[in-house]
Order: C-alpha cells, then sequence, then structure tokens
C-alpha cells in the first residue's frame, strides 16, 4: 500500500502522524484528486484519525484547508515529479507556522477556526 492510501484509510497512527505526513498526503491528494475532492477526502481522514485516538477537538479545519490551498497553490506554480523534490522546493510549507503570514494567532485559536473555515486577516 501506498502512503496515501494508508493514510486514507487510517492506518497510520496519530502519534506518528507529524506536520510533513500532513503535507505530503495534502500534496498526495491534490496529484490525484480536484482541490474539493482532496480536501473532502483529507478533512474526512483527520477527522477520522483524531476521533480514534478519543480527541476529535483537536482537528482544525481552517489551518487544514489553508494549508492544503497553499499546497495546491505551490503544485500550480512550479510541478514536481514527487514529494521529496516539492518539500525541497517549498521548505516553509515543513514549519506550520507558515500560516503566520496570513493568519493573526488570535484568529487561529478561536472555536469558529477550528471547527469551519474563516479566511486570513486582511492586513496580512
Amino acid at each position: 500500500m501506498s502512503f496515501l492510501e494508508h493514510f486514507l484509510a487510517g492506518d497510520i497512527p496519530a502519534a506518528d502522524f507529524h506536520h510533513a505526513h500532513h503535507v505530503r498526503a495534502g500534496y498526495e491528494l491534490l496529484r490525484e484528486h480536484d482541490f474539493l475532492d482532496a480536501a473532502t477526502a483529507y478533512c474526512g481522514a483527520l477527522k477520522e484519525m483524531t476521533a480514534r485516538v478519543g480527541k476529535p477537538e483537536i482537528f482544525h479545519q481552517t489551518m487544514t484547508l489553508a494549508f492544503l490551498a497553499l499546497i495546491a497553490e505551490r503544485m500550480e506554480r512550479a510541478s514536481a515529479q514527487d514529494f521529496q523534490t516539492f518539500a525541497a522546493a517549498n521548505p516553509d510549507l515543513m514549519d506550520k507556522r507558515v500560516l503566520a503570514r496570513w493568519y493573526g494567532p488570535d484568529k487561529l485559536k478561536t472555536p469558529l477556526a477550528r471547527r469551519g473555515f474563516v479566511l486570513p486577516d486582511p492586513a496580512f
């Protein structure tokens, strides 16, 4: 099974699923699906993962969709043959704080941002 198949099947333990894995899952989903289908699958798999460990409240809708949109934009700007090439060309995506370019820290801490999608701050 591929990494993506393991991710979608829920075979990757949450404790072993780090930020780089989030980026990789998004990248691989976007290679196979359009944005809306990728977003649905990505959010669904992450919600299942957080529910499996008894912490569904840690799923963050805004961060998930904002990262996926950023990955999609980078993929459109420059093609990469594989995830390693993509990651090397986009090292800032490996830092989960990259969204601070568009979102103030307080906005991402809100319950609204966690359960639904909120737009970036206009000042950014």
